[in-house]
């Protein structure tokens, strides 16, 4: 089997055990999620964290992107554009997103262009799984690869997933970037040797 159909396999299994998730499983993983980040020394020193803001079943990072903007820290949050790129707007509370397509939630703050992450002190993505050397398996578009390949040298990025999808093995393709470090519910942020 080659890596693509291998990754396409690996999505079906992760997604369908995501929607069997008890709702009130998810929403301990958010607080604890939030509670993991919030621990990193110096993330609320009032730097520039971009993050995302999670949708359906995905980990949820609702409360996590609130405390650091209630922490002072500045937030960005991404914007899917029509080239598969992601701009980065300011998050400015939640009354500052707007719908926009696939369900996401983008905010209306001003923007800073894809070039933005390279000057954030981390990057907080999201992913169906992450092995120990911090490959990661996204949804399939690339718009992380993209925006990740984009960070600075002092950058932290670090994947958000649920305790079982930190995993021994995730199928890599050369276009797929690597994280830094893992946050999960259980086991908080463990940094990575990405290979």
């Amino acid at each position: 089997m080659d890596q693509h159909q291998a990754k396409r396999e690996m999505r079906e299994r992760l997604l369908a055990a995501r929607r069997a998730m008890p709702a009130a499983e998810r929403t301990a993983a958010g607080s604890a999620l939030r509670d993991a980040v919030l621990a990193l020394p110096g993330i609320t020193m009032g730097g520039t964290v971009c993050a995302y803001h999670s949708i359906g079943t995905e980990p949820p990072t609702h409360k996590l992107v609130a405390a650091l903007w209630k922490h002072g820290v500045y937030v960005l949050l991404p914007v899917v554009l029509a080239d598969g790129s992601l701009d980065w707007a300011a998050y400015e509370g939640p009354d500052s997103l707007t719908p926009a397509d696939h369900g996401l939630l983008e905010p209306m703050g001003q923007r800073y262009g894809a070039e933005a992450v390279h000057r954030a002190a981390a990057v907080i993505c999201p992913a169906l799984a992450v092995d120990h050397g911090g490959v990661r398996l996204g949804r399939g578009a690339g718009y992380y690869d993209r925006a990740l390949a984009r960070v600075g040298p002092n950058t932290l990025t670090l994947a958000a997933v649920y305790d079982d999808e930190f995993v021994d093995t995730v199928p890599a393709e050369p276009h797929d970037q690597p994280v830094g470090a893992v946050v999960t519910p259980g086991g908080g942020v463990r940094r990575l040797a990405p290979q």
